[in-house]
């Protein structure tokens, strides 16, 4: 067996996201020395049971394997139907494992990805469920950066309580970048409510889901008169409106001088 190819094929499992449950699997492997071979993994996401086919082939010259491809079946709990397709692996930026799965249920991915002439850009990718090929894989739509969706600008019409945190709104649209459905905390009307919502490059917004996940109108989660973002400074709550009109602001201010001037006088 060679070591080194092994200590290679075990790292590219772990960062693709099938972690080191397959380590001891795919040693014995690669010492049977078999043209090719597959391992399993199965795991649990969100109400679906999800099912990886790890497919791995050796080199024609040398004692070389390459992991080549897993494909995913993804199939809801009591239900038969499943969603199948094929991940390739290559040099690049691969879909992980946590990734595919969020593909697989219709969410969109946030990649950095190189093009066939070797130029780097970044792109959402979003399968489209209802179009399949002849090899039983989905069609992958690719929205790249020039497409003009900015999920930062989006997020920041919504008067979401993370993003007044540095920390907790990179934290946000990180977890949205991979695809997950991120729970957030809207601020309304003095409350706070939690929200679950997910990246929509293809219209280039947010859905937003309630408590148990039914799907919301984006309009009835904003609040267009004072949309509020809390900031902490030196231990208080400052609110600051994005609504605010410059001009009106201005106006305001030179009428408060005008009275103190006046009452100055009086």
């Amino acid at each position: 067996m060679n070591e080194k190819n092994f200590e290679y094929l075990r790292d590219q499992l772990k960062y693709t996201g099938f972690g080191e449950a397959l380590e001891m699997e795919l040693k014995e492997k690669l010492k049977q020395g078999e043209p090719s071979f597959t391992l399993y993994h199965e795991t649990y996401t969100e109400d679906r049971v999800a099912r990886a086919t790890l497919s791995f082939n050796k080199a024609k010259d040398t004692d070389m394997y390459f992991f080549n491809s897993y494909r995913l079946e993804m199939q809801k709990e009591d239900i038969t139907e499943a969603l199948e397709h094929t991940f390739y692996i290559g040099k690049g930026a691969n879909i992980t494992m946590k990734e595919a799965q969020n593909l697989l249920q219709g969410r969109a991915v946030n990649k950095d990805l190189t093009s066939r002439e070797g130029q780097p850009y970044n792109a959402w990718l979003q399968m489209d469920l209802k179009q399949g090929d002849d090899q039983g894989n989905f069609k992958l739509q690719h929205y790249h950066q020039n497409y003009g969706y900015d999920l930062e600008a989006t997020l920041a019409q919504y008067p979401i309580k993370e993003l007044g945190n540095q920390l907790y709104k990179e934290d946000l649209m990180r977890s949205l970048k991979k695809g997950n459905l991120q729970g957030a905390t809207f601020l309304k009307e003095g409350q706070e409510i939690r929200y679950f919502i997910q990246a929509d490059p293809q219209f280039k917004t947010i859905i937003i889901y309630d408590a148990d996940q039914k799907k919301m109108d984006n309009k009835l989660c904003k609040d267009l008169n004072q949309i509020e973002v809390q900031y902490e400074h030196v231990g208080e709550i400052k609110k600051k409106s994005q609504s605010e009109n410059p001009k009106e602001s201005q106006e305001a201010k030179q009428t408060t001088r005008t009275r103190q001037n006046r009452s100055h006088k009086l």
